[in-house]
């Protein structure tokens, strides 16, 4: 009887592996496809530039410095355009390399946009200078007063400078959330400034009809997928799915559980270890959206989040009436079981990176260990339903309660604690959510610990 019901979990493994192969080959093709769309785009801007006069044009040091400022002014409004498009909830985008993935190259591509920006604003000034036999300070005023869309230009090279040193990690880590997310929405005015300068009084657009419609076509895109799945999309999924807040349940200390309603929500597609940035529509919150995990495996009738209270919003929760409006966006993440490529796993949370540890090891097959790690035993969230994982479903659950700093604490979840935890821990995918630097530890230790790279999925707890 066992060995058939082990050899029944095994056929079910191997053909959900299978599944998966033809899903990874999916992801890459789709992968391939995005990254021949972006560098050839990126070409096509090189060769009009080129075609242009970018390079025949250049005779001297002046025509040189001038020539550098286009190309990289061309090149720093075609990367604002991809960063807008990053953080867009592309369905396609956002399930081919996961939020977490997303938020990385956005952050990347938004320090290349700023560096090219000053690049052009730096060779641009010098060249004209130069061209018009004039100092610096007095090139500037001439720009400022006698080129069309100087002025618009200037002002959202500001805004973007702006939005990009909010996104430093020491001043974001000293911006409340409400002002970050007020001065990111700046950055859409700066792109749209960068138009008007641009494409309606540009020197490489002016007598160049091609390079104008190629470039609104770039524009008008990215607006037309912004405007369809940032707000669009939302408001639909509002009315369609009617969300609502049900009960908010009290877990711990400084946490809670919101359980929410509606209606077709076995429509969403929705797998465990998934997120969705969640509107609560009521007053003080209705503007700001969250993500946050489900902390259950969805089951088609309801949605449950659990939150700790880490900042204004999240404090606030607990204060979310029964009854209040809710509106979802995603889901998004590709922290989940589709990922898996083997049929042992190691669930690993942090804190309250719990949430989406207790949904798939809720929704997981087969040879499933969770470690919890928690500073004190009040900290932690869920035992009574982890342990009841553990009866009805077999699943291993570790507790790992204390600090770092109590005797031999530095041997907490280290490679070797790991290995005493899960002697076959190399064997097994490894799933890890935390806040970002204890991902970053844990993800360390996993990997000292000899566990390959790709079998290693991390969600990291952070906006």
């Amino acid at each position: 009887m066992l060995d058939a019901s082990l050899r029944t979990q095994a056929d079910r493994f191997g053909s959900e592996n299978s599944w998966t192969r033809k899903n990874r080959l999916a992801r890459l093709v789709t992968a391939w496809i995005l990254w021949l769309v972006l560098l050839g785009n990126a070409a096509f801007i090189i060769w009009l530039w080129g075609n242009g006069g970018g390079i025949s044009a250049v005779k001297n040091i002046a025509t040189f410095f001038t020539s550098v400022g286009r190309i990289t002014g061309l090149l720093s409004a075609y990367l604002a355009l991809v960063q807008v498009l990053l953080l867009a909830r592309l369905p396609f985008l956002e399930r081919l390399l996961g939020f977490d993935s997303l938020t990385i190259w956005h952050r990347r591509n938004g320090k290349a946009v700023l560096y090219l920006v000053l690049a052009h604003v730096v060779f641009i000034t010098l060249g004209y200078a130069l061209l018009d036999r004039l100092s610096l300070p007095n090139e500037v005023s001439s720009l400022l007063g006698n080129y069309p869309g100087m002025i618009a230009a200037t002002v959202g090279t500001a805004l973007l400078i702006l939005v990009a040193i909010s996104s430093f990690v020491v001043a974001r880590a000293k911006l409340p959330y409400e002002a970050w997310y007020a001065v990111h929405l700046t950055a859409y005015a700066g792109i749209a400034l960068a138009w008007v300068h641009q494409v309606p009084t540009g020197n490489e657009f002016i007598l160049r009809p091609v390079a104008t419609a190629y470039w609104t076509a770039l524009y008008m895109a990215t607006w037309v997928f912004l405007v369809m799945f940032r707000v669009a999309q939302p408001i639909f999924r509002a009315f369609w799915h009617r969300m609502r807040v049900a009960e908010v349940i009290v877990e711990g200390p400084n946490v809670v559980s919101l359980r929410i309603t509606g209606q077709r929500l076995d429509r969403l597609g929705i797998q465990a270890g998934q997120f969705f940035l969640w509107r609560f529509l009521s007053p003080g919150r209705w503007w700001q959206s969250h993500p946050f995990s489900l902390s259950e495996a969805p089951a088609g009738t309801s949605l449950r989040i659990t939150v700790k209270a880490s900042g204004d919003f999240t404090r606030q929760l607990a204060g979310v009436r029964p009854g209040s409006m809710v509106v979802a966006e995603g889901p998004f993440g590709v922290f989940t079981d589709a990922v898996r490529k083997r049929e042992r796993v190691a669930l690993i949370a942090g804190g309250i990176g719990i949430t989406p540890v207790r949904a798939l090891a809720e929704e997981m097959r087969g040879d499933v260990v969770v470690i919890y790690r928690a500073i004190r035993e009040e900290e932690v969230v869920f035992r009574a339903e982890l342990d009841q994982l553990a009866r009805d479903r077999g699943v291993t659950v570790h507790y790992v309660i204390g600090h770092h700093a109590a005797p031999q604490g530095e041997r907490v979840m280290s490679p070797e604690h790991l290995r005493e935890l899960v002697p076959d821990i190399m064997d097994r995918d490894i799933y890890i959510c935390g806040p970002p630097g204890m991902a970053r530890f844990l993800e360390r230790n996993v990997r000292a610990a000899d566990v390959p790279r790709s079998h290693i999925h991390i969600e990291r707890f952070a906006f």
